[in-house]
């Protein structure tokens, strides 16, 4: 009897704990709210994207797609993704034949992940908004805080990620795509030449959380 009951009080306190973790997951829920309102912001820019299982939101300049799956279960190509012009990369001097298998496609270059095979599941209708609530849910460590610029973002693999601003009223990068420069500089690309683009260096936490250095290819937006 006493085993059972030291038992139950293990299974109590681990439920408790559970429920104290999801209650406090602040980056999690702030993430949804704050995504909601660039949704919001984007208007026409946030579309359903059959071909691709999901929904996008678009750059302003038409030059960049955020992607991300309606199911990922069902996901055709990638869950989380970025679809973005080639062009300027290919004045830069990028060798698409280079490239491995899938990442240029129609003039596009597509640079995402595939997060896992769990189904999603709708209390009411699918929106773009719930299928990213979904993802947050489903896949909270693919989901980040960028103290430096105050941003939440995901992470779309190979150091590529998707971000947007905490609060769109003080912040004037409300989107950015953040685009990992390495791949391109071994397939022919000089950095400094890719129109449309900012190269820049940027402060990031590493895995122990130091603060450190990188450079990324980046292209902001003020949706507001």
């Amino acid at each position: 009897m006493k085993k059972k009951l030291v038992i139950m009080s293990s299974i109590l306190t681990t439920a408790i704990l559970l429920s104290a973790c999801a209650a406090t997951d602040v980056v999690g829920e702030t993430a949804k709210t704050s995504f909601s309102e660039v949704i919001e912001a984007s208007g026409a820019d946030v579309a359903a994207d059959v071909e691709n299982g999901g929904w996008s939101l678009s750059a302003p300049d038409n030059t960049a797609r955020f992607i991300w799956s309606e199911d990922p279960s069902q996901t055709p190509i990638h869950d989380v993704m970025l679809v973005i012009d080639a062009a300027p990369f290919i004045a830069a001097g990028l060798d698409v034949s280079a490239l491995e298998e899938g990442l240029y496609m129609d003039d596009t270059l597509m640079l995402g992940t595939d997060l896992g095979n769990d189904a999603s599941k709708y209390d009411g209708s699918i929106t773009a908004e719930a299928s990213f609530n979904q993802i947050v849910t489903l896949y909270r460590d693919s989901i980040g805080y960028h103290e430096a610029l105050d941003h939440y973002g995901i992470d779309l693999g190979n150091g590529n990620k998707f971000e947007w601003a905490k609060d769109m009223s003080v912040n004037d990068k409300d989107i950015v795509f953040v685009v990992d420069p390495e791949l391109f500089i071994l397939a022919g690309v000089d950095p400094e030449l890719v129109e449309g683009w900012v190269y820049a260096s940027v402060e990031i936490k590493d895995e122990t959380g130091k603060s450190i250095e990188v450079m990324k290819f980046l292209k902001p937006f003020d949706l507001k």
